[in-house]
């Protein structure tokens, strides 16, 4: 609140008596204007919601015992190798460098981010897609509640039939393209997925596949 204090007494005479002008000064008290902001600094801290980190879940294979001699058949697999430039390559099954069983060695395919990938991986998965299609058409209709839509989605996730997808990357990949891809794997209700790193032949293969 302002204040206006004038000097005590009446007017006063000057010198050869004349009057002199009343002073006055003011003083603003900011006591409330400091508990006004106290106030409202506490009513904000009190309301806010504080960002909370967001976390993404991937699946990292066991690592193998003999790391010279992996496994790498995968049934109804697919492996996706990211490189530079927003590259991406993929083959299905095993990685063979040479033909094997009568069957042809390894060969790289190139899809594109965006609506190539996302086709090929709808494709794909189109059991999954249209099973949880179905789902989410009961869910809207009321056949069954959001639960137990929930429960039989990731169920459908995880059958034998769903394919399976391994990511792979070399030095020149970006973290960036690694998230694109999960995003779609999401996307496209790709449940399986992992990973891992790189061999010396699909290096190799890489490298040839660029040229």
């Amino acid at each position: 609140m302002a204040e206006l204090n004038s000097d005590s007494g009446a007017a006063g005479h000057g010198k050869k008596g004349k009057k002199r002008a009343k002073k006055q000064s003011t003083r603003v008290d900011m006591t409330p204007m400091v508990d006004l902001a106290f106030l409202l600094l506490t009513f904000f801290v009190l309301t806010s919601t504080f960002s909370k980190p967001k976390t993404m879940e991937i699946t990292f294979p066991v690592p193998p015992e003999n790391p010279t001699k992996q496994n790498t058949t995968l049934v109804n697999g697919y492996t996706f190798i990211l490189t530079g430039e927003n590259k991406v390559f993929w083959y299905q099954g095993e990685f063979k460098e040479v033909p094997k069983n009568g069957k042809p060695a390894t060969t790289l395919t190139e899809v594109k981010f965006g609506e190539d990938l996302n086709k090929f991986l709808l494709d794909k998965n189109d059991l999954v897609v249209k099973f949880i299609k179905d789902l989410k058409k009961k869910r809207i209709s009321k056949q069954i509640d959001d639960t137990t839509y929930k429960t039989l989605a990731i169920e459908a996730k995880a059958k034998k039939e769903a394919p399976f997808f391994v990511i792979k990357a070399d030095d020149k990949a970006v973290y960036r393209n690694l998230i694109d891809l999960i995003d779609e794997f999401n996307i496209c209700n790709i449940g399986k997925y992992a990973v891992t790193d790189i061999t010396i032949g699909e290096l190799n293969l890489l490298k040839q596949s660029i040229k």
